[in-house]
């Protein structure tokens, strides 16, 4: 069932001090709402309020895995624009230098992408068991 289009034309305007609204914006990063506007329309509405508890550890463990997938992409564009080079150059002296380098950062690169993916797999099988145990 699709959600009914809502035209809100009406404005309440507050002013807070900002002890006020820092107390708001804490509870609103607790919440599930997207915007502040939503979260505060649900509790001047006395609506129930859907607070999500966060698991710390977890959230290290994705933010690290964010941060290992960047690397690992920006690792991939680094090898990409080495070959581009080399293939633009093919007809060069130097043509058989860039090969060399490439073989290097490949020896190199290869290593580094097998940790990530092991590191990436070990972080998914710690989510996975906690989010069983949860559940149980």
């Amino acid at each position: 069932m699709a959600k009914k289009e809502v035209h809100r034309t009406k404005w309440v305007n507050i002013r807070l001090t900002p002890d006020e609204f820092k107390v708001i914006s804490d509870r609103f990063q607790k919440s599930m709402f997207r915007k502040i506007s939503e979260y505060t329309r649900e509790v001047l509405l006395e609506k129930k309020i859907q607070v999500v508890y966060r698991d710390q550890s977890l959230d290290d463990i994705l933010e690290e895995l964010i941060q290992l997938r960047k690397e690992l992409n920006y690792a991939g564009i680094n090898f990409n624009q080495a070959v581009k080079k080399l293939n633009s150059v093919s007809e060069m002296p130097e043509a058989h230098l860039w090969q060399s380098m490439l073989t290097v950062s490949r020896d190199q690169l290869e290593p580094a992408i097998k940790e990530i993916k092991e590191r990436i797999h070990l972080y998914s099988d710690i989510w996975s068991q906690r989010s069983s145990a949860e559940k149980a």
